[in-house]
């Protein structure tokens, strides 16, 4: 990775699940994912869920922090849905997105009053997944 290139971002959202309202929680979580997986930039997007703890983590890989700015603004409908059977406990920022994000979560911190951590990247390398064998 050149100087000049960002490494990846990536967002652990842990969120606290109506427990009357999971069905609802779950059909919210697919629909936004499937929308993800066709129109926003995330390289990898990943839900669990703990039905009997009524929590969910949802892990988010972005290229970098325009990737980031993207997603946020094309997704919003999506995550408002998913917000009506949830709500955010905490959010782990792993990497280093530029000032813009960093103003985003911050406000998202004020705001909702969801704690924000944010754990700087030391090393790593991210690559595709082997072809599968023929």
């Amino acid at each position: 990775m050149t100087s000049t290139q960002q490494a990846p971002i990536m967002f652990r959202n842990t969120m606290r699940v109506d427990p009357e309202r999971f069905e609802a929680f779950r059909e919210a979580i697919a629909k936004a994912v499937a929308f993800t997986e066709q129109h926003a930039p995330q390289l990898m997007v990943e839900v669990y869920l703990d039905a009997e703890g009524s929590r969910a983590d949802s892990f988010q890989l972005y290229p970098d922090s325009a990737a980031v700015l993207e997603h946020w603004r094309i997704s919003d409908p999506h995550i408002r849905e998913v917000m009506e059977y949830s709500t955010v406990l905490g959010l782990d920022v792993y990497g280093d997105p530029d000032a813009a994000v960093r103003d985003g979560l911050d406000s998202f911190s004020s705001e909702a009053g969801v704690p924000v951590a944010f754990h700087p990247r030391v090393a790593g390398f991210t690559r595709p997944a082997p072809a599968p064998a023929r």
